[in-house]
C-alpha cells in the first residue's frame, strides 16, 4: 500500500507544473495604479481589462472610432463628456503566465546521469502563455488623473471606458462605428 501511495505521489509530481508567474485574471474591468499593474505603465490610476483579440486591433479600433487617421492615435485621444473634454492614452501590454515543467527536467536529469547525455528536452522545461491587457490612463486640463478615487469626473469616465470596452469586443468590423456615431 505504501509501495502505491509513493507511485502516485510522484507521479502527481511529476505531472505536475510549478508557477513562477500568473498573469491576473480580470472578469469585466479593473481600475488600478498602472506602475502597479505593469512595470513601465504610468504611475497614474488605470482602467485595465483582458483583450482577447489579436495584437492592434483595439489601435484600428480606436483609430476607426475617432477618425484619427494613425494620428496620436494611443496618446492624448480626446473625447466630450458632460460639455468637458477629456483625454486618454491607452497601452496594450503582455502579462505572460511562466511555469516550470517538472516531467521534461526529471527526464533531462535522468538522462544525464544514466547515458551522459545532454539535455534533449531543454525547451520545454518552462513554458509561457501571453495574456494580453488593454491600460486606459483618462485627463484633461483641470484634473491629471481622472480615474483617481478624489476626482470628480471619475464615475463619469469609468461609464464612458465600459461602454468603450463593450463596444470595442462586440464589434468585429470597426467601419460599422463610424456609423453608428
Amino acid at each position: 500500500m505504501k509501495r502505491i501511495l509513493l507511485a502516485i505521489f510522484a507521479l502527481v509530481f511529476l505531472i505536475s507544473c510549478i508557477p513562477l508567474r500568473i498573469a491576473p485574471n480580470i472578469k469585466d474591468y479593473k481600475v488600478t495604479e498602472g506602475k502597479r499593474f505593469k512595470k513601465g505603465l504610468p504611475k497614474k490610476d488605470v482602467f485595465v481589462f483582458e483583450d482577447p483579440k489579436n495584437a492592434d486591433e483595439f489601435y484600428r479600433y480606436i483609430n476607426t472610432k475617432f477618425q484619427l487617421n494613425d494620428y496620436y492615435v494611443d496618446v492624448q485621444v480626446p473625447f466630450s463628456l458632460d460639455a468637458k473634454t477629456f483625454y486618454f492614452s491607452f497601452y496594450e501590454v503582455e502579462i505572460p503566465t511562466k511555469s516550470i515543467n517538472l516531467i521534461p527536467l526529471a527526464l533531462d536529469v535522468a538522462l544525464n546521469k544514466a547515458a551522459d547525455m545532454d539535455p534533449v528536452f531543454d525547451e520545454v522545461h518552462t513554458s509561457r502563455t501571453g495574456n494580453w491587457y488593454i491600460a486606459i490612463e483618462v485627463f484633461n486640463d483641470s484634473n491629471g488623473d481622472c480615474l483617481s478615487e478624489n476626482s470628480v469626473s471619475r464615475e463619469l469616465v469609468l461609464s464612458y471606458l465600459r461602454k468603450l470596452k463593450n463596444e470595442y469586443l462586440a464589434t468585429d468590423n470597426y467601419n460599422e462605428i463610424v456609423f453608428k456615431n
